[in-house]
């Protein structure tokens, strides 16, 4: 691991098998109940609505009579923790529709979830726990008192939530709880949580002046400022490092296209309402901002006559693309409108899908090795369901591309788990998900077997027999979303980005203007020349100069004073505190160059 990760290492990552994961379930469904219950005891008007499990604990959402705060979670907790003595198991009963209308009688949210019940036929089923019912599927623990630790709780936070997501519905009040089986998880979790607040993209993205947003151009279109627009052409330029030498060529496509191109892919059935539309002034004719490259893409290999010989055919583009996101959906760089995709499309031979999403998958693992973003790193191996409305294609289009990707994660042996249901609606895919260096889940790199798009768009080529054939297409996303991952690594990093991705790379820092300037700015002008980012940083106090470095984050800082000068070497401070006195110039550039062509972390 690298010299600027392991500090942020406090915990471990563990991973969970199946039955602790079922058992952990348990315990957060059942302090859900346990929180709805103290909060009625303290609020009786309150009205419950529902509590789901969340990825590190739970919440509840109710309409409260009066507005409560952050200062009200301690009494509530405090009720939680006495009740909970008194409960044991979870019983459970199937009521008639009758019974279940008149408990919650004086609840529209519960009788609107049971009338959603029984229109569907589900069975309607309740479960008590102490002197509190609630309408509910199970999950529960079996015996309160000894499965759940109440040392390994606590209420986090209050914040607003729409009945059902819906924002025409009412705002309801959401209470968070964090839960977990240990004491000792709970306070990795708790941790993890300062530090997410620390590492917030959108802090240090002011802080490091990487990019901007403003109410003239509109929410969720980000601003890249010189010093992010470096993070993002070094992302790029290594994205397409590692793709060239395996035979992709770059392309470029518009960024808009006509609504017959969209109608033709599927994507206007699927994403018209998450799209944005043009109007031309002069022309009057009416067009899409791109909400996918893939049609695009699809025009330049039909544009072509292609034989056997030919396949594959890699096309690499970081194209941006727009799709019409819900104003209270968009978070920093993590939910934008204008997204650029490191995309790639390959039309390929069904003989060659094996190959192909195999060296798609060594590049996914490069780049995350680079990244320092490989430790506990799974696959979601998106499948459909049964729902074949969602679909596009026959049965056995599906069937073999399914096979296909299966055949690859076993081949590679993936840490792989099936998402029924999670597949895209042209085909399934393979979606990498990777810890960040606190241990917070990103689902990111993408790889995706398409055979429905080649018979839509009618796309050939020639194969040995002089006949056109069908390509298969796989669609592949390295990083995802340019925005997005530069929103993840600057979390990730901290801000403190390794040498050869950091905006600047270098600060030469002179004892004294007077004395050592001249010296200094000699030493600027040939880092200058041979690329490497450097800043002169000669106003203020040294010590001012020097906080000002650390506080940007610049790797590493050279300190020029009356030995330097004299002796014509440098003084090279780290920022983890590591130190090189008396290093020349030659031996300066050679360490730069290593770390950035070797790109260290």
């Amino acid at each position: 691991m690298s010299s600027i990760l392991p500090k942020f290492r406090k915990y471990a990552i563990v991973l969970l098998s199946m039955q602790e994961i079922d058992q952990l379930y348990k315990i957060r469904h059942s302090l859900a109940h346990l929180l709805a219950a103290a909060v009625l005891e303290l609020y009786p008007d309150t009205r419950p609505t529902i509590g789901p499990v969340i990825e590190n604990g739970f919440y509840y959402d109710f309409e409260f009579p009066q507005p409560i705060t952050e200062k009200d979670l301690e009494k509530i907790e405090k009720k939680m923790r006495s009740i909970a003595p008194t409960w044991h198991s979870f019983d459970k009963s199937i009521p008639t529709i009758d019974e279940v209308r008149k408990l919650f009688a004086n609840n529209p949210y519960k009788l609107e979830l049971i009338n959603n019940l029984a229109e569907k036929g589900e069975e309607i089923t309740f479960y008590t726990s102490g002197d509190f019912i609630d309408l509910c599927r199970g999950g529960h623990v079996d015996d309160f008192a000894t499965e759940v630790n109440l040392d390994a709780f606590k209420l986090d936070r209050i914040a607003g939530a729409y009945w059902r997501g819906d924002e025409k519905n009412k705002m309801l009040t959401r209470i968070y709880g964090l839960a977990f089986a240990t004491s000792k998880d709970l306070e990795q979790e708790i941790w993890r949580q300062e530090e997410a607040i620390k590492r917030d993209h959108r802090k240090l993205g002011k802080e490091l002046k990487l990019f901007s947003f403003s109410d003239l151009v509109g929410s969720g279109l980000p601003l890249f400022q010189p010093k992010g627009l470096i993070l993002r052409q070094e992302v790029t330029n290594y994205l397409w490092d590692l793709h060239k030498s395996h035979g992709y060529q770059w392309v470029w496509t518009p960024h808009l296209a006509k609504e017959s191109l969209y109608e033709t892919s599927g994507h206007a059935g699927h994403y018209l309402d998450d799209m944005f539309k043009v109007h031309g002034g002069t022309s009057k004719e009416d067009f899409f901002l791109k909400p996918m490259n893939c049609p695009h893409h699809y025009q330049l290999f039909a544009d072509n006559q292609f034989s056997y010989r030919d396949m594959p055919v890699r096309y690499f583009e970081p194209a941006t693309i727009y799709r019409d996101e819900k104003t209270g959906q968009l978070s920093g760089l993590t939910r934008v409108r204008s997204i650029t995709q490191d995309d790639g499309h390959l039309f390929v031979r069904p003989n060659q899908i094996h190959e192909e999403c195999i060296n798609i998958v060594n590049i996914i693992k490069d780049f995350y090795t680079t990244m320092g973003m490989m430790d506990g790193y799974w696959v979601r191996l998106s499948l459909r369901d049964d729902d074949k409305t969602k679909w596009l294609g026959t049965d056995a289009m599906w069937e073999t591309a399914e096979k296909a990707l299966t055949q690859v994660c076993d081949d590679l042996q993936l840490n792989y788990q099936p998402g029924i249901g999670e597949a895209a609606f042209y085909g399934p895919k393979l979606d990498f998900m990777f810890k960040d260096a606190i241990g917070r889940e990103w689902q990111l790199a993408t790889v995706q077997c398409d055979f429905n798009a080649p018979e839509r768009f009618e796309m050939s080529y020639i194969n040995e027999q002089g006949q056109p054939e069908r390509p298969v297409v796989i669609h592949r996303a390295i990083a995802g979303s340019l925005e997005r991952f530069i929103g993840v690594a600057i979390e990730h990093f901290g801000g403190a980005f390794p040498v050869w991705l950091s905006p600047v790379q270098v600060a030469i820092l002179p004892v004294s203007n007077e004395h050592h300037g001249n010296y200094a700015d000699e030493m600027y002008q040939v880092l200058k020349k041979l690329d490497i980012r450097v800043t002169l940083l000669s106003d203020d106090s040294l010590g001012k100069r020097i906080r000002n470095a650390k506080t940007s984050k610049i790797p590493y800082q050279i300190i020029i004073g009356d030995k330097e000068r004299d002796s014509k070497t440098l003084t090279l401070e780290g920022r983890n505190n590591t130190k090189i006195e008396g290093i020349t110039l030659d031996a300066l550039l050679e360490k730069l160059n290593d770390e950035i062509k070797n790109r260290t972390l």
